[in-house]
C-alpha cells in the first residue's frame, strides 16, 4: 500500500528536547521574558519556532524573529548536539530499507540542522530525502515541508502511497492538510491525549511498534 514513509525528526527519530529547550530558555532570557522552569518549554519541541515564540511569550512577529536569532546563537554550536537517538530507531530504519520503502525526513527544523543531526548520528544513510524548513523562515509549516518531500520524490500525484510518522498534533494535521495518512508515536513530545484528539491512523508506542505497522 505505502511506497514512501516520511519521518518527523524531533521527538520521532531523536530525543532533541534538551538542546531545544535550553536554547529557547537562552533566547527568552535575551528577549526579557525569562523562564526558569525548563519543562514548561517542552511545547517548543515540534512546532515552527517563530509561531511558538509568538504564542508562548506573547510577542509580535518582529520580536519572535529576534527570538529565533537568539535561539540559534546557542543551538548551532551547542544545542544541536544535546540530543540522542530513540531506542530501536536504527534497527527500524534498517528493516524498512530492506523492505524496499523510500524513506524521507520531513521536519519543521531548518534543513541545514536536519542534515547535521542525521549525519552526526549516522542516520542520513537510510534516507532518500531529508527536508526541513528554510533558514529565512520559509517552508516552516509541516504541510509545506511534506509538499517539498513529495515534489522531490515525484509522488505529488500518489499521496495514497505516502505516510508520515510524527509525535505531535502538528504532524497529524500537517499530513492531513497534504492529503497523507499519519502514524503517530507516543514516545515523543506529544501526549496520548493530544495525539488521540488529532485522530491519526494509529498510535505506536515504540520504534518496534512502528516497524510492526509496516509488516
Amino acid at each position: 500500500m505505502y511506497k514512501a514513509i516520511l519521518f518527523d525528526l524531533d521527538g520521532t527519530l531523536t530525543d532533541s528536547g534538551e538542546g531545544i529547550m535550553k536554547s529557547v530558555q537562552y533566547a527568552l532570557e535575551k528577549l526579557g521574558k525569562p523562564e526558569d522552569d525548563l519543562e514548561k518549554l517542552r511545547v517548543f519541541v515540534g512546532p515552527p519556532l517563530m509561531e511558538e515564540f509568538m504564542e508562548y511569550a506573547g510577542v509580535d512577529e518582529e520580536a519572535a524573529r529576534q527570538g529565533v536569532t537568539y535561539y540559534r546563537e546557542r543551538y548551532a554550536p551547542i544545542g544541536v548536539f544535546e540530543n540522542k537517538v530513540y531506542p530501536g530507531i536504527k534497527d527500524m530504519l534498517v528493516q524498512l530499507k530492506k523492505k524496499g520503502y523510500l524513506l524521507g525526513v520531513a521536519s519543521s527544523k531548518p534543513e541545514y540542522f536536519v542534515k547535521q543531526v542525521l549525519e552526526h548520528f549516522e542516520l542520513d544513510v537510510y534516507f532518500d530525502q531529508m527536508v526541513g524548513s528554510e533558514l529565512n523562515g520559509g517552508r516552516s509549516k509541516k504541510s509545506q515541508v511534506v509538499e517539498e518531500v513529495l515534489r522531490r520524490f515525484h509522488l505529488e500525484n500518489h499521496r495514497d502511497q505516502v505516510i508520515l510518522v510524527g509525535d505531535r498534533e502538528y504532524d497529524v494535521l500537517g499530513a492531513r492538510e497534504a492529503g497523507l495518512d499519519c502514524l503517530a508515536v507516543s514516545y515523543g513530545y506529544g501526549s496520548v491525549e493530544e495525539l488521540t484528539k488529532a485522530e491519526p491512523l494509529k498510535i505506536a508506542g515504540s520504534a518496534e511498534e512502528v516497524l510492526d505497522f509496516f509488516e
